[in-house]
């Protein structure tokens, strides 16, 4: 991952057309780097969790050009890298596999990331991973004990429990959460080591038991 971190740290002091025009022959560099990885590690989740068999690069991978429309920041270009490996590719709704790569003191997220869950669900998917928790919350709660080095993401939590949900359940909590999400970060060595596929897929595969229970929720919702 040097050349895709080395690409993002210059792009980060130098976020204009000028300097990536002029950088180009690095950035290709960069993103060949990425999506050689990035289908390498496609091909080791779908050992795990067959679900995302024949998933295509551009099916897990986003552009580096932001989206300035309606925002106040007015940079053209992201500062990080991600892959979202998930059944049926990144906007099916389905949980999944997210691996980050970010700029050293870039503020999207802070660190580099593996992250899997949902992420901003539709309210009728959250709808039915909340009902679903409701019935089999030990089973969520086991999922998240056995991916060992991953915290659940309390990040905008409702204050109160939403209407519907019992308040005296033991999962209440659970019925405030947003997002489904458990993360860890990645240092520096982890990140530039010769293993990193191989540490990655042992990571993740922690936490297929976490992805499949939120994906039974995700494919009940699609099918009402």
């Amino acid at each position: 991952m040097r050349q895709v971190v080395d690409f993002l740290t210059g792009l980060r002091s130098n976020n204009n057309k000028i300097w990536f025009d002029a950088h180009k022959t690095q950035y290709l560099a960069a993103r060949k780097e990425f999506e050689a990885f990035t289908e390498q590690l496609i091909a080791g989740i779908a050992l795990f969790d067959p679900d995302v068999i024949g998933l295509t690069i551009k099916d897990c991978t986003y552009r580096i050009y932001r989206d300035i429309r309606f925002s106040n920041d007015k940079t053209p270009y992201k500062t990080h890298m991600g892959a979202y490996i998930c059944p049926k590719g990144k906007k099916s709704g389905y949980a999944g596999y997210y691996f980050h790569v970010e700029a050293p003191g870039s503020e999207y997220i802070g660190n580099h990331l593996l992250s899997s869950g949902l992420y901003c669900p539709e309210p009728h998917i959250l709808k039915s991973v909340r009902e679903d928790i409701m019935i089999n919350g030990t089973e969520y709660e086991s999922a998240i004990r056995l991916a060992r080095g991953f915290t659940l993401d309390t990040e905008d939590m409702l204050k109160k429990v939403p209407n519907g949900f019992p308040k005296d359940s033991r999962y209440a909590e659970y019925f405030k959460l947003k997002h489904h999400l458990i993360s860890r970060t990645m240092d520096e060595a982890f990140l530039m080591s010769g293993q990193l596929l191989d540490n990655t897929l042992q990571e993740f595969k922690r936490t297929y038991k976490f992805v499949n229970i939120l994906n039974r929720s995700v494919t009940y919702a699609i099918m009402q």
